[in-house]
């Protein structure tokens, strides 16, 4: 999916996230909490996303305010990542600059030799973020242009269903 965040200085960011699971509660992503977009929504926590399906010419947008998983549920994912994921989550310092190929080799050595023999734990800046949906559109193409758009958006009691012009 993709995930637009914005920054202290109000410049939107986008990139494409892993949706690891959703339900009644929300849309769930796991990230380095250091790393922009980790940043980012700790300072301002809310967030867009987007899911696009050129073939079926079909896309939802969702728009909401995010939150932290707890820590069990942050737990409970990590273990299941392969081994190689879990050390990367240690190695990455996301987003900062990397001066040189060798330190991120040097850091994977290190974190490697670390959590030789052993589980590997779940880093403290890494979990995941829940964005809780207050609108979700659903968008279908259709000819000259004269879409299909239906907005679902969150009332105290459930959903207000509003169709949109194109």
């Amino acid at each position: 999916m993709s995930l637009a965040t914005v920054g202290d200085d109000g410049q939107p960011s986008n990139r494409i996230v892993l949706l690891k699971t959703f339900d009644e509660q929300g849309f769930v992503f796991y990230t380095n909490y250091e790393g922009r977009k980790g940043r980012e929504l700790l300072a301002n926590p809310r967030a867009a996303l987007c899911f696009h399906w050129p073939p079926l010419d079909t896309q939802i947008r969702i728009e909401g305010t995010t939150e932290c998983v707890s820590s069990g549920e942050a737990d409970t994912y990590f273990a299941t990542r392969p081994r190689g994921s879990q050390i990367g989550a240690w190695v990455s310092l996301q987003s900062q600059l990397l001066e040189h190929h060798d330190d991120l080799d040097r850091r994977l050595a290190h974190f490697e030799q670390l959590f030789a023999g052993q589980e590997v734990p779940r880093p403290p800046h890494w979990s995941g973020f829940r964005i809780v949906p207050h609108h979700i559109e659903f968008w279908r193409g259709r000819p000259n242009r004269l879409h299909d758009r239906h907005l679902y958006v969150r009332i105290a009691d459930g959903w207000r269903v509003e169709t949109l012009y194109p």
